[in-house]
């Protein structure tokens, strides 16, 4: 088991800085290779997945399954899971905008709508007439379509951390270890880019240490998901929802007091603090299946002797 973990970590970790270079070298990221890199690096952890199976040399169809590829043994109750999921991370995602609100911590904007004003002036694009029109569809859009845009990518990503990793960590270690470990080994992937501040800008390099903490509550709400179904598919989900959602709740904020990301948000402090209590009762009132075992290998067959 050690060499298959070697190599995926090794895999997954290594191409992930060697995509990121180019950015490092063409100025951080403010490169418009920003985007080609960090969609890249959400393809490494499957990289370090197929580099695992070339070890373990297990027929694919036992691979796929114990990796989460299937949707589990029970198909509608995995699908109920994937709906609940489709549904659920973007109302966590307006209630952590909504608790920053009521805590003072975010102050909207939603007559004007001048960060996303902003963001269309920064691009030199001409401004909508009506903005609230402009924002209500790229939110439709991203709740409803969101995970199945982001499907691809997400699972580049959730087939490494949740479909493969997490369960050996669990077998080793037990639920809340395995869970709490891959979350943090995930954040620390992310560092080619959160070195550079990105999600944080304003914590520069510290953004990297930071992140593993949202990464870590994220990871244990992800892991349940997988670890419940017996597939990566609801993991999936919610991999590709976050990202399509998370940044649409700070553009309601006012530009003239602006968001503080470390604070605010699904990924800021208040986002952390509503991971942790969905988790804490997740994990309480629906506790974790195990992992599915792998399937028993037929042994090889020998010659028999010559007589």
């Amino acid at each position: 088991m050690k060499k298959p973990l070697i190599a995926f970590l090794v895999l997954a970790f290594g191409l992930s800085w060697a995509v990121a270079l180019p950015v490092w070298l063409d100025g951080g990221l403010g490169s418009p290779l920003t985007t080609v890199a960090a969609t890249l690096m959400m393809f490494t952890p499957t990289v370090g997945v197929l580099g695992a199976w070339a070890l373990t040399r297990a027929p694919f169809r036992q691979w796929a399954r114990e990796t989460g590829l299937t949707l589990g043994d029970r198909k509608g109750r995995t699908g109920l899971y994937v709906l609940g999921t489709w549904i659920g991370v973007p109302l966590l995602i307006f209630a952590a905008a909504a608790v920053s609100v009521a805590a003072g911590l975010l102050t909207l904007d939603l007559d004007g709508l001048g960060l996303l004003r902003q963001v269309y002036e920064s691009r030199g694009v001409p401004v909508p007439d009506d903005l609230g029109q402009v924002f209500a569809l790229q939110f439709v859009l991203g709740v409803v379509a969101g995970p199945l845009l982001n499907a691809i990518p997400a699972l580049g990503e959730e087939w490494g951390w949740r479909g493969w990793l997490l369960p050996r960590l669990v077998k080793a270690g037990g639920v809340l270890p395995g869970l709490l470990l891959s979350g943090a080994i995930w954040g620390l992937w992310h560092a080619p880019l959160t070195l550079l501040g990105y999600n944080y800008p304003r914590l520069g390099s510290w953004a990297a240490l930071f992140f593993v903490g949202f990464c870590v509550l994220a990871g244990v709400l992800f892991g349940w998901l997988r670890l419940r179904t017996g597939s990566v598919w609801p993991a999936v989900v919610a991999h590709g929802s976050l990202n399509a959602v998370a940044a649409s709740a700070l553009l309601l904020g006012d530009p003239a007091a602006p968001p503080n990301e470390v604070l605010v948000g699904i990924t800021g402090l208040v986002g952390w603090a509503l991971l942790a209590v969905v988790g804490a009762v997740l994990l309480r009132f629906a506790p974790p299946r195990p992992p599915v075992p792998p399937a028993p290998q037929e042994p090889a067959p020998t010659a028999e002797p010559a007589i």
